[in-house]
């Protein structure tokens, strides 16, 4: 083929359906590659889990005192000896569970001055959405075990308004942040998630990790798959195009 013959075939082309198709093919690559490295993090994630779950539990202030960590204080071991209170209770909306609607109950308990937010567990919801489940808030001194899990803020449809807040108080994400002045004291940055062997608190079905590596590496073939696909339906396209305007001609 001479460049004659090539730019010919350069000029015919659409240039703007060529560009459009290769950033399709571009964004659905970078899908399936973002799925991937998510699969790594999650293995590197259970692998810490499963070296922490050998170690014992560490003291609240063991626990500040590893703040600087390379890979942070997340899922490590942690006892509290502290008091809750009783008077401030938050449920966490939209906690499905097998199919249920419910919520995760959270309390404060204090310890040596500082007041951490705990996880309790899961409740069941009332089919009434104006109706909240009954709790028997938890109050005294305690010795609890749990891991640290450190919250991440997903996306909000609606800032939260805690103007004149009712107790029990139904929250659509945990924002430490937002909770403080309403208690009056400062929240250290992490919640507390009880150990399922507690005698206290309700079901304790929440997991570390949602989305396991193998449902990450799905959706990457998934969204490689699609990029075949496009790929091949578009130079299918371009093929019939070019026949038909040969035939035409």
């Amino acid at each position: 083929m001479n460049s004659e013959s090539l730019q010919h075939k350069l000029k015919l082309l659409n240039w703007p359906i060529v560009i459009f198709t290769m950033l399709v093919f571009s964004l659905l690559i970078k899908l399936g590659f973002w799925q991937i490295d998510r699969a790594f993090e999650k293995e590197q994630r259970q692998q810490r889990i499963s070296e922490l779950s050998q170690q014992q539990a560490l003291s609240l202030a063991q626990v500040l005192a590893l703040s600087d960590l390379q890979d942070g204080i997340n899922d490590l071991p942690i006892q509290l000896d502290g008091e809750f209170d009783g008077d401030k209770v938050f449920l966490l909306d939209n906690q499905p569970d097998k199919g249920r609607f419910g919520y995760r109950v959270y309390q404060i308990i204090e310890s040596y001055g500082n007041a951490i937010l705990v996880n309790l567990g899961w409740v069941q919801g009332a089919i009434d959405r104006n109706v909240l489940p009954e709790i028997t808030a938890i109050t005294g001194q305690h010795i609890i075990t749990g891991h640290v899990r450190e919250i991440e803020i997903g996306i909000q449809l609606q800032a939260q308004n805690f103007v004149n807040p009712l107790w029990p108080l139904r929250v659509q994400q945990i924002e430490l942040d937002k909770f403080s002045p309403l208690i009056g004291k400062k929240l250290l940055p992490f919640v507390v998630y009880l150990d399922k062997k507690e005698s206290i608190g309700y079901k304790k079905n929440w997991q570390p990790i949602v989305m396991p590596p193998e449902k990450h590496r799905a959706y990457a073939f998934q969204w490689f798959s699609l990029a075949l696909a496009w790929i091949s339906l578009m130079a299918w396209a371009a093929i019939k195009m070019s026949k038909n305007n040969q035939d035409s001609n």
